[in-house]
């Protein structure tokens, strides 16, 4: 199964996710299909802290993609502050 999920980057108490498409059965860090954007909970103000591409999310759920949860909450702010 395919699944859109965090991949974690960044160092000790600084993290930085990236937003992949992977195979469910793959690690989390590990091999991933397509990076579609990313997450930065620690940026500092003024700076971009998120950014996902809508268009390919719903492109790659059209093809039976499933959402983590933690995904999911960050898509629907990234629509509502797109839609603003």
């Amino acid at each position: 199964m395919v699944i859109i999920r965090f991949a974690r980057g960044g160092s000790k108490n600084r993290p930085f996710f990236n937003v992949v498409v992977a195979d469910s059965r793959k690690r989390r860090d590990g091999r991933f299909i397509e990076r579609i954007g990313f997450y930065n909970p620690v940026a500092p103000e003024g700076t971009e802290s998120m950014r996902i591409q809508l268009d390919r999310v719903a492109h790659w759920q059209e093809k039976g993609a499933q959402l983590s949860d933690a995904v999911a909450k960050l898509v629907k702010r990234a629509g509502a502050t797109a839609a603003a």
